[in-house]
């Protein structure tokens, strides 16, 4: 037992100090190729065996023939190993490069494409995880491409909307500064209505600004979503009796909600107003508000005829207004994106979508607990 335990010694001795020096080079090299590493940990593994067995060769006292016969085994036990590193680090390398290659893609504005030859289990979780990424970023740079078109299309009709309201205010400033105004009470009354167009213009500009910025603060407050339907029908009846439209809201259920008053009127409100405007004389535009699992949700249904299923995606974008965007109820796209941002910010999500004669657009906010 006692020599056992010397022998144990030994060849730990001599293995340890073997690996040492290993780990020591592996450090030095630990920037080289994967080939290099795997070659020294081959290579340590075999001399930490041959160290172990020359040190109790030499304190066993064994003679010349059986050393030589333990020095050849492990000789060949090295080169077998070395070049069984070797292989597997040329092929493992391999594998890096055709990842390495075929990750440039993300650079390139394109799809990550996956190598086609087996690898190890490392890297197929590596290509697995490098292609999640690659179809996050193409649905990214997809947003994004969408989000400068609205931009653009934004700047466009901005420009359009404003150039249209400052034209006639000047013409009419320009009569009334002559003294060429016929009914000067008119004008008066016309320039005002123009002004208060333009002010709202630049409310929702501000709104949406401030939306897109994160900066819009709430201070919800627990009310009756009955009381809130209410307030929104009447601002939005004198419109509706202009343009011949009736108001229905007569399946509003009298649940609490946690919502920011004033914000929550001005989604009401645009929705409203989108759902009057797009409504022909003697249509009906209905409000209805009703508890479901997923929470609170309010619906506004117009007699619009619908919309074209290719635009139902596109409806609460920035600067969108749809096929009859020339035409000046139209407004400068802005009240569904303001909506979209409002009930974003309370934890909700605004959706619509077409049923027969019209289109229904519906806002699902939290319940309010308690």
């Amino acid at each position: 037992m006692h020599d056992t335990l010397l022998m144990a010694l030994y060849a730990f001795l001599g293995a340890a100090a073997t690996g040492l020096a290993g780990a020591g080079v592996l450090r030095l090299i630990r920037r080289r190729s994967l080939t290099a590493s795997l070659a020294v940990v081959a290579a340590v593994a075999v001399l930490a065996m041959l160290a172990g067995t020359l040190a109790v060769a030499e304190a066993m006292f064994l003679s010349a023939h059986d050393l030589s016969v333990v020095t050849t085994v492990v000789a060949m036990a090295a080169v077998v190993s070395l070049a069984t590193a070797l292989l597997l680090g040329r092929w493992v390398v391999a594998r890096s490069r055709e990842l390495q290659l075929a990750a440039r893609s993300f650079g390139d504005g394109g799809d990550f494409a996956a190598p086609a030859r087996p690898a190890t289990a490392e890297l197929a979780a590596l290509s697995q995880e490098l292609a999640a990424t690659s179809a996050k970023l193409a649905e990214s740079r997809e947003r994004e491409r969408a989000l400068e078109s609205s931009r653009r299309e934004l700047v466009a009709w901005i420009s359009h909307d404003l150039r249209t309201p400052l034209a006639g205010l000047r013409a009419m400033a320009e009569a009334l500064e002559d003294g060429v105004a016929g009914d000067p009470d008119r004008y008066l009354k016309q320039i005002r209505a123009e002004v208060e167009r333009l002010n709202d213009m630049v409310g929702d500009l501000f709104e949406l600004s401030r939306i897109h910025a994160g900066a819009l603060a709430l201070t919800p407050s627990r009310m009756s979503l009955y009381d809130l339907v209410g307030d929104a029908l009447a601002g939005a009846d004198p419109l509706a009796r202009e343009r011949g439209v009736r108001l229905v809201g007569d399946q509003v259920e009298p649940v609490p909600v946690e919502v920011d008053g004033r914000e929550m009127s001005r989604v009401l409100g645009n929705l409203l107003v989108n759902a009057i405007r797009r409504t022909p004389a003697d249509g009906t535009v209905a409000v209805a508000a009703t508890c479901s699992p997923d929470g609170v949700v309010l619906s506004v249904t117009d007699g619009c005829g619908g919309i074209p299923e290719e635009d139902l995606p596109r409806v609460f974008d920035t600067g969108w207004r749809g096929t009859h965007a020339r035409t000046p109820p139209a407004g400068a796209g802005l009240g569904l994106a303001i909506v979209r941002g409002i009930v974003e910010a309370h934890r909700g999500q605004a959706t619509v979508r077409n049923i027969p004669g019209g289109c229904r657009f519906e806002v699902t906010l939290p319940a309010a607990e308690g």
